[in-house]
C-alpha cells in the first residue's frame, strides 16, 4: 500500500469514527442498531454498499462527499440504519425490486427530516421536502408500504426515477434475493426485528427530547408488529370431518394390483374410502358494521374473507358458516352452506347498521344458535372490528379471535382468554 493511500484511508476512518461518535452522543436510541453495522473500508468500491451488516465505502469517495457535505457520512449512516430496524432489504414479498428500492430509500429520508438533526442536514434537503409535500398529497404516511403501493398503480416516470435516485437514494442496494440465505456472520430479518425491538424501547424513553420521534415510532411499531395471513388464521379454525377419498397412508397398490394380476378381481387389500383430514365446517364470522368501521375497511375484510374461503383447500363441500352483522344488536346473519354460494354472498353483500358497538350480543346469539342446534360443530369466532366496544365477561368454550385491520394503541385491551390479531395489509 502507498503511504498516500494509507493516509487517505487514516482520514477516511476519522471521518466514519465521528459520525459514529457523533450518533452515539445525539441520538442514544440508536445505538443497538449502530452497534451492529460494521464499516468496511475498500478501496475502489465506487460508493457505498450495505450488506445487512458491512457498509462498505470507497475511501476516496467518502472522503469527496465529506469535502462537500460534512454531514453526509452521518447521514449515510442514519439512512442505513433505518433501512435495518425497518427491515427494508428482507421484505420479499415486493415484487418489484426498483420500485421497493425507491419507496425505502424515500421514506427512511422522510423520517431523517422529520426529525430534524442538525448534524445531518445536506444541501439537498430542500430540493427532498418539496418532492415529499407533493407525494403526501395522495400517499399522507410516506411509508415504503403506502408509497410502493402508489408506484405499483401509477408508475414512475424516467425523469422521476432519476430525480428520486439523485436525492434519496445513498447506499447501493443489493438484490433482496440474496438476503435470504447468507453467512452467519451477516445479520438476518429476525436479528433486525431484535433490534428494532429494542430501539423502540429506547426511543420511548427518549422521545420527549426527540423531535420527530412520533413519526419514527409509528414507522418502528408497523414493521415490529406481529401480522398474521388471514388464510393461516381461517385454517386455525378447521375441524375434524370425514371426506370420501383414498388413504394413501393406508393403501399399498403394489398388494393391490398383485391381487388383481394374481387373483383377478379380488385384491389383496382393499382401499379405504374414507380418511379424516382437517376441513372447515362450522365457524362465525362476525362483522363490527359501527359507525367507525364502515366503509372501504368492511368491504376489503369481507372480500378478503370471501377470496380465501373460496380457494381455500381446507374448505369442505358442505359448510355452516355464519356471516354476522353486528353494531350493539345483531343486524343480520347470512349462512352459507356451500361454496358455490361464496361468490353470490359477495356480489349481494350490503352492510347493515353503523350503530354504538357491543361484542356482547353476537356471543349471545352464538349460544342461542347451538341450543338451536343449528351449530353442531362450532370451532370458533372471528370477530372483525376496531376493539372499540364492550367484551363480555363470561369465557366462551370456543376459540374466539378478535381481528384488527391496524395498530391502535388507544384500544382497549383484548381478554385474556380471546387471540388478537392485527392482519398483514395487501399489497
Amino acid at each position: 500500500m502507498r503511504s498516500d493511500e494509507a493516509t487517505i484511508i487514516q482520514y477516511a476512518e476519522r471521518v466514519v469514527r465521528l459520525a459514529v461518535d457523533t450518533i452515539t452522543v445525539r441520538l442514544r436510541f440508536f445505538d443497538t442498531a449502530l452497534a451492529h453495522i460494521t464499516p468496511k473500508c475498500v478501496v475502489g468500491h465506487r460508493g457505498y454498499v450495505w450488506d445487512g451488516t458491512s457498509l462498505s465505502y470507497d475511501p476516496y469517495v467518502l472522503l469527496n462527499d465529506y469535502k462537500e457535505e460534512p454531514a453526509f457520512v452521518l447521514r449515510l449512516f442514519l439512512h442505513v440504519i433505518l433501512h435495518g430496524i425497518l427491515k427494508h432489504p428482507y421484505r420479499f414479498d415486493k415484487e418489484n425490486e426498483k420500485y421497493w428500492n425507491i419507496a425505502s430509500d424515500i421514506a427512511v429520508e422522510n423520517i431523517i427530516l422529520g426529525m430534524e438533526i442538525p448534524e445531518a442536514s445536506l444541501i439537498r434537503d430542500s430540493e427532498e421536502k418539496i418532492i415529499l409535500a407533493r407525494l403526501a398529497k395522495w400517499v399522507p404516511t410516506l411509508s415504503a408500504d403506502a408509497l410502493y403501493r402508489e408506484f405499483m398503480v401509477g408508475g414512475i416516470s424516467g425523469d422521476s426515477e432519476k430525480k428520486y435516485a439523485e436525492l434519496f437514494a445513498f447506499d447501493r442496494h443489493r438484490v433482496r434475493v440474496t438476503y435470504k440465505e447468507e453467512p452467519r456472520e451477516i445479520l438476518t430479518k429476525e436479528d433486525w426485528e431484535k433490534i428494532a425491538e429494542r430501539v423502540k424501547a429506547d426511543l420511548k424513553s427518549f422521545s420527549k427530547d426527540i423531535t420527530g420521534a412520533e413519526t419514527l415510532l409509528t414507522h418502528l411499531k408497523e414493521s415490529t408488529k406481529r401480522q398474521y395471513d388471514y388464510d393461516s388464521i381461517l385454517a386455525r379454525f378447521a375441524v375434524m370431518s370425514e371426506e370420501i377419498r383414498v388413504n394413501p397412508d393406508e393403501f399399498d397398490y403394489i398388494y393391490y394390483t398383485y391381487g388383481l394380476n394374481r387373483y383377478g378381481n379380488m385384491p389383496l387389500i382393499e382401499p379405504l374410502e374414507y380418511a379424516e383430514e382437517k376441513r372447515i365446517r362450522d365457524f362465525v364470522i362476525a362483522v363490527d358494521t359501527s359507525a367507525s368501521v364502515r366503509g372501504d375497511r368492511v368491504e376489503g375484510f369481507l372480500n378478503r374473507t370471501y377470496d380465501i374461503l373460496s380457494k381455500s383447500v381446507s374448505l369442505s363441500e358442505k359448510l355452516n358458516v355464519h356471516i354476522v352483522q353486528c353494531d350493539a344488536r345483531i343486524t343480520e346473519d347470512t349462512v352459507i352452506e356451500k361454496k358455490s354460494d361464496l361468490k353470490k354472498a359477495a356480489e349481494n353483500f350490503t352492510v347493515k347498521g353503523f350503530g354504538a358497538t357491543d361484542y356482547r350480543p353476537v356471543f349471545a346469539y352464538v349460544e342461542e344458535l347451538r341450543r338451536e342446534d343449528k351449530i353442531r360443530n362450532l370451532k370458533g369466532l372471528i370477530y372483525f372490528t376496531d376493539g372499540y366496544g364492550i367484551y363480555p365477561e363470561s369465557v366462551p368454550d370456543y376459540d374466539t379471535m378478535f381481528v384488527f385491520d391496524r395498530d391502535d394503541e388507544f384500544r382497549m385491551p383484548v381478554p385474556p382468554w380471546a387471540i388478537q390479531v392485527v392482519l398483514k395489509q395487501e399489497d
